[in-house]
């Protein structure tokens, strides 16, 4: 009689430990890569200044409900996608026309369920080349757009 009991309780332990451990893998794995870490969206506001170092330019941002911001920003980069995504204002992935944009500013657009995605301007003319490819020229303004 004791052997059983011995087995059973032996069994419970091992499911427990198993579960525990089950657990721990799983909220371990968020499904995204390091770099489009939920703790990596920031946010800006209207008028806010980002960012550090001798290359500045504005950066509008056309949010799908229409709303539209502007920010500042500084940095010793030299090339626009770089310097937001290392801000954290943009987060997107590597497609084979370089990066896909899929989060701006905390607000994410996916075309293949919305039909809609981040449309990259360069002094108010959409943009012929991508944002991981646009290097800042002084007196430039860029836009991101929900379209």
């Amino acid at each position: 009689m004791k052997r059983t009991s011995m087995k059973k309780t032996l069994s419970l332990i091992f499911c427990i430990v198993l579960i525990a451990a089950m657990a721990l893998v799983t909220t371990g794995c968020s499904g995204k890569p390091d770099d489009m870490a939920v703790s990596d969206v920031i946010t800006f506001s209207d008028g806010d200044t980002i960012g550090e170092g001798k290359n500045t330019f504005p950066l509008t941002i056309v949010h799908k409900d229409g709303t539209e911001l502007t920010v500042t920003v500084n940095t010793e980069l030299t090339v626009v996608g770089e310097a937001l995504q290392e801000l954290g204002l943009i987060n997107g992935e590597e497609g084979p026309y370089g990066l896909y944009i899929k989060t701006v500013n905390g607000e994410t657009l996916d075309y293949d369920k919305d039909g809609k995605y981040w449309a990259f301007y360069i002094d108010g003319e959409y943009a012929l080349e991508g944002i991981d490819l646009t290097e800042i020229a002084e007196g430039a303004a860029y836009m991101l757009k929900a379209e």
